[in-house]
């Protein structure tokens, strides 16, 4: 059945590049990330109307990471055999819902429980997403099209946060809700005609998760997410307090803008390379973003140093997502979905980690070391990928 199925759109693939279809997973990935986010730039406003502390409206982002965390893995288990189409377009429902939910929650109790719902659809999603675009295309494009599918994550950190935000600020939070549904909406109508269907994963294919995390390479990949996610996140998370310390001209949001509009450029480096040189292509980002932590290290009252870091970091990890996801596909074969599920999970748990690790910085000794943290994860990263040319980066990949 897998191969019937597969066939026609392999030939397809090969005669045409889906660029509308890829296109539309990328607007997916930007409703995932817009609604992950949109909280964190509306703190005020939605403790105000939920009659919360603003500590206590932070939790609908903490929420939404844990219905990630939780549902990642048997959400993808579970459905390994469905078909591609329809499970995106419950995924995509389910963002309409969950959006639609917390635009006319009445209660914080409510608009908790619909964040939450929110995270776990994004863990089903995120889970299907990469193996779905690489499938779609012929072998030798997977890579290009990961990378196409994938833009709506900076996007969305860049320009789609402060727009939700702003709209927040100017008509109430409920309308940056709202929004949000109105554009699950058009995506999934999009994704009826745009979005060729694929087949899920056979039964006679599908092993458990102990032995897909066993397969060489996948542990290895996992760890590089960890470590790599972790370090980023140290610092973006952090990043307003560090500018602050660093008594710098810059404000954070233009510092983000800045950061987006980079890992753009690094998401068009990787859809260049990546289906040629995946494991030099790596080596070179993870380098670049240690290079962007000694820039901001000596940025000390220099604007200009600091935001010669911003666009190195921007560059460096803007193709980490789809230069991961590709290694971790390449070692998990047929079960890449499950091993995609794993990923999802980990690449939360460092954000949770960053969150952690970075207030304990920040209170201990200060947000100033915090590219020196960077720097020293980032150099772990490098001997990772470095150490995993067998199978998770293999040599001449």
């Amino acid at each position: 059945m897998t191969t019937t199925s597969t066939t026609p759109i392999r030939e397809r693939a090969s005669s045409s590049f889906p660029v509308p279809a890829l296109v539309v997973m990328a607007c997916t990935g930007f409703i995932v990330i817009m609604t992950e986010t949109l909280p964190a730039g509306l703190l005020p406003q939605l403790a105000a109307g939920l009659d919360v502390s603003e500590g206590g409206a932070g939790q609908l982002v903490s929420a939404y990471a844990i219905g990630t965390v939780l549902a990642a893995v048997p959400s993808i288990m579970l459905t390994r055999g469905a078909r591609r189409k329809p499970l995106l377009l419950v995924g995509l429902l389910g963002f309409l819902v969950a959006n639609s939910v917390t635009a006319v929650a009445p209660s914080f109790a409510v608009a908790l429980v619909a964040r939450f719902l929110a995270g776990a659809f994004s863990g089903l999603l995120w889970g299907m997403l990469a193996g779905y675009a690489r499938r779609i295309v012929a072998p030798e494009r997977a890579g290009r099209a990961l990378a196409i599918a994938m833009t709506g994550t900076p996007v969305a950190l860049a320009v789609g946060t402060p727009l939700g935000s702003w709209l927040g600020s100017a008509a109430g939070w409920r309308w940056s809700f709202a929004a949000m549904s109105l554009l699950s909406v058009i995506v999934m109508i999009l994704a009826k005609f745009l979005v060729p269907d694929a087949p899920g994963q056979s039964a006679q294919t599908q092993a458990p998760l102990g032995r897909v995390l066993r397969t060489a390479g996948v542990a290895t990949v996992l760890a590089v997410v960890f470590i790599w996610m972790l370090a980023h996140n140290l610092l973006y998370t952090y990043i307003a307090p560090f500018l602050h310390q660093m008594h710098l001209t810059l404000r954070p949001d233009v510092a983000l803008l800045v950061f987006g509009v980079a890992a753009l450029g690094g998401i068009w480096v990787t859809g260049v390379f990546i289906d040629r040189t995946l494991r030099r292509l790596t080596l070179a980002s993870v380098a670049l973003f240690t290079v962007a932590g000694v820039f901001l290290v000596a940025a000390q009252q220099s604007t200009v140093l600091a935001l010669l870091g911003i666009v190195l970091w921007g560059l460096a990890f803007g193709g980490s997502a789809t230069q991961l996801q590709t290694a971790m596909g390449e070692a998990a074969g047929e079960n890449a979905d499950a091993a995609y599920s794993m990923l999802t999970t980990v690449f939360n748990l460092a954000i949770f980690a960053g969150g952690a690790a970075g207030a304990v910085i920040v209170e201990g000794v200060g947000a100033r070391v915090l590219p020196a943290a960077v720097i020293a994860l980032a150099l772990v990263s490098l001997v990772t990928v470095g150490f995993g040319r067998r199978a998770a980066f293999p040599t001449g990949r």
